[in-house]
């Protein structure tokens, strides 16, 4: 028998992060659903929040698992389901990009903590300052 853990912290934004998420019963719904919705596709999803216009995710994944398959199983399925229960006014889509870093077990309880906190950390903060601090802080770069 195999044993792995990969931590993955996962961040995806709306389609030109438009504030789609912006009452916080929506986004419970939709952070609910997605919980829910992982528990039936075997992905280990630690905790999920986010913002108007993005999500955060800690996942682990198991030893037949990818960030990319993750990615698309969160995201498809979420968006399909918002859309065929008209939560939003319009057609909701997320970014097709997303970020994810991989998350050392002493650092678990910070990103939880970080990722638990996302309303009031997006009191003072945008979400496009939270994303240049993501780039400096692990050396990325966007390219063209």
């Amino acid at each position: 028998m195999s044993w792995v853990r990969i931590w993955i912290h996962l961040v995806f934004s709306t389609k030109n992060r438009e504030p789609y998420l912006t009452s916080k019963e929506l986004r419970e719904r939709v952070l609910q659903h997605i919980k829910e919705n992982a528990s039936t596709k075997e992905v280990w999803l630690d905790i999920v929040n986010g913002y108007q216009e993005h999500i955060h995710c800690l996942i682990s994944l198991s030893k037949d698992q990818s960030i990319s398959k993750i990615a698309q199983l969160i995201k498809g399925e979420s968006s399909h389901w918002i859309n065929e229960n008209q939560l939003t006014k319009t057609k909701f889509i997320w970014q097709d990009d997303y970020w994810a870093v991989s998350v050392s077990e002493s650092h678990i309880d910070s990103i939880r903590k970080y990722i638990k906190n996302q309303e009031e950390h997006h009191r003072v903060k945008s979400f496009t300052e939270e994303v240049d601090e993501f780039m400096k802080k692990y050396g990325w770069q966007f390219i063209k």
